[in-house]
């Protein structure tokens, strides 16, 4: 079976990785980011977890909005208002709104489905 699922996360920076603080249980499954609570190292570790789970089948690309924010991007927050960081998959804007491999697995299940 063949199939390609495009994942976007759109943030800031020095934005944290999701509205909750690492605890020890790591419920959002990373454990290399951790304690840093910051987006770019829960991407990093995010793409990380999903090429070893799904391999070349998944791609994950980082959108900072640290130098603007583009008009594609624009339109998704008027339409949708989702909270920072955004998980676009596969073009849908996802109701996740943070970096956890749990949640981003369940929203790639749907798309496999499909």
């Amino acid at each position: 079976m063949s199939f390609e699922i495009d994942i976007e996360i759109i943030g800031l920076k020095e934005l944290s990785c999701g509205p909750f603080p690492c605890n020890d249980e790591r419920t959002c499954e990373l454990t290399e980011c951790a304690p840093t609570e910051k987006l770019l190292p829960a991407v990093s570790a995010l793409e990380k977890a999903l090429k070893k789970e799904y391999g070349k089948s998944v791609s994950v690309q980082l959108t900072l909005l640290d130098d603007g924010v583009p008009n594609r991007i624009r339109d998704i927050i008027e339409e949708h208002q989702p909270p920072l960081p955004i998980v676009i998959i596969n073009d849908r804007v996802t109701p996740v709104g943070r970096i956890s491999l749990q949640l981003i697995r369940k929203e790639i299940q749907k798309e496999l489905k499909k």
